[in-house]
């Protein structure tokens, strides 16, 4: 195996003790049912291979970057119905980021990047409070699944065990993904009220009430081809998002 010394589970004390960081990256996903064709680990499969080769790119370009371990547990309020499926509410999701922060604070890091990869989170409320305890941190975040068009790429609108997440897993841990005859089509119902369908109004969905399968999303025109595309696509937005928190200072955030 390649030595890696920016993923922290994989480098040892001795090597992490004069190691220089200027950016932690903590990936964060979800535990829950995705079809009938991908397991419930999507989540953190797909974002720990992203950010971890993202992190790579970055690594070679002198960036000094950290990936912490990935939290594999997200909201999932809406999902309880579901077996297995495993939730953190909003509250202790900012409890396990203040202890984060005060922990990377103690070693003089003041640089982090949340990189979500699970659309039940959202962070940017947690942000706001968490930076105002904590005003020597430096703390961002962002969504994968929103840094590239998907329409592009794929032929089939989804947003959960669809064509798009059946492809990159595809590429990415294909020894986890069931042959596509196993997958549900993933129809699902809109809401009755019209404008909660549009980006403007919001209400939490009911999962087990707007789809049979667990999936949001026809994924039956999935390929590693387009997995590969859509890999390479997003790691290259990350690697350029964390080289430039690397190597921008907060004060200089404004131009």
């Amino acid at each position: 195996m390649n030595k890696r010394p920016y993923i922290l589970s994989e480098s040892h004390w001795g090597e992490v003790q004069d190691q220089e960081c200027d950016l932690a990256i903590l990936p964060w996903g979800a535990t829950e049912a995705h079809n009938y064709h991908l397991p419930y680990g999507t989540d953190n499969y797909e974002t720990d291979a992203l950010v971890q080769e993202a992190a790579r790119m970055a690594w070679e370009k002198n960036a000094k970057v950290m990936v912490l371990p990935t939290i594999p547990i997200g909201v999932n309020t809406g999902q309880y119905d579901i077996r297995l499926t495993l939730n953190l509410n909003p509250s202790t999701q900012q409890s396990i980021l203040e202890d984060l922060v005060e922990s990377l604070i103690g070693h003089d890091i003041l640089k982090l990047l949340i990189v979500n990869g699970h659309g039940g989170n959202d962070f940017k409320q947690i942000l706001r409070e968490v930076g105002s305890q904590f005003p020597d941190m430096f703390i961002s975040t962002c969504n994968w699944f929103q840094s590239v068009d998907k329409e592009a790429l794929f032929e089939n609108k989804g947003d959960h065990a669809d064509e798009m997440e059946t492809s990159l897993m595809m590429y990415t841990w294909p020894e986890l993904v069931y042959p596509l005859e196993k997958a549900g089509p993933g129809k699902a119902k809109k809401f009755s009220v019209a404008p909660l369908n549009e980006s403007w109004a919001w209400t939490e969905r009911e999962w087990t009430s707007i789809t049979s399968d667990t999936g949001i999303g026809d994924p039956s025109k999935a390929t590693v081809e387009k997995g590969e595309r859509y890999f390479k696509a997003v790691t290259e937005k990350l690697a350029s998002l964390m080289i430039g928190l690397t190597t921008t200072d907060p004060g200089d955030l404004y131009i």
